[in-house]
């Protein structure tokens, strides 16, 4: 793709958590934030609906998300590569 033509473009690594849509997975990252009182790290989730042109990611897959134009109502996210598949 055009990904280096284009600039910096976020990535985020996530896991797959539905691939019921047609070309669209939905990714939930997972990022660690130091609470601002109690000083423990706390787990916080996002959900992101990604392009999958091929419809090749599976849920459990782990992925590589890159940010991009505006693909739909949704969508602001395409699926860069797969890192890890589930067996």
């Amino acid at each position: 793709m055009a990904d280096k033509e284009r600039g910096n473009s976020k990535a985020l690594a996530g896991v797959v958590v539905s691939d019921k849509m047609d070309k669209t997975v939905v990714v939930q990252v997972e990022r660690l934030v130091k609470h601002p009182v109690y000083r423990k790290y706390v787990r916080r989730r996002a959900k992101f609906m990604a392009h999958d042109e091929s419809n090749d990611c599976r849920v459990g897959d782990t992925v590589l998300i890159r940010q991009s134009r505006p693909l739909s109502r949704h969508k602001r996210w395409r699926v860069s590569k797969v890192l890890e598949r589930v067996a």
